[in-house]
């Protein structure tokens, strides 16, 4: 199970602002692109985006769910990869002084990522978490106004 935290300097409203804004998605999530409404009112329980995803010239289309919903504390979604399998990916957010604590939780539910999950794929996890809190924080952080803190992210170790 890959769990990585990152402080963002701005205000958990500004964070849960650009997590809950579905048109937003593709620009924090590492290799998906095109994210379009597929069920329901993003970000409520059982709402889903489909996407494309993929790596290099790689291409798959790919589809998460809203698993469950606490608005300004927590996201947990299903991501599917069709062959490839789901992944439980469970984003909580906590004030932490002005800033934002992220802590991201994901690991394989189905597929080969659920029966190889090795320290290999762990690593691979972290390595994408790593991006993907880089870019949350600066989408976050394009978002937010300046007087909500002054000095942008910090990534998690």
């Amino acid at each position: 199970m890959a769990v990585r935290p990152v402080l963002i300097r701005r205000s958990p409203t500004v964070v849960w602002e650009v997590l809950s804004d579905r048109r937003r998605y593709a620009e924090w999530v590492v290799g998906t692109r095109d994210a379009r409404p597929s069920h329901g009112d993003w970000p409520e329980p059982g709402s889903a985006l489909r996407y494309e995803m993929g790596v290099g010239p790689w291409r798959l289309p790919g589809r998460t769910v809203v698993r469950v919903c606490e608005p300004g504390r927590r996201l947990e979604l299903e991501a599917e990869a069709g062959r490839m399998g789901t992944a439980r990916i469970a984003v909580e957010i906590r004030p932490w002084g002005a800033d934002t604590l992220v802590i991201v939780d994901e690991h394989p539910l189905t597929g080969p990522g659920g029966r190889l999950h090795n320290a290999f794929s762990e690593a691979l996890l972290h390595q994408r978490h790593r991006r993907m809190l880089r870019n949350l924080a600066s989408v976050v952080e394009a978002a937010g106004s300046t007087a909500d803190s002054p000095s942008g992210a910090v990534s998690g170790r």
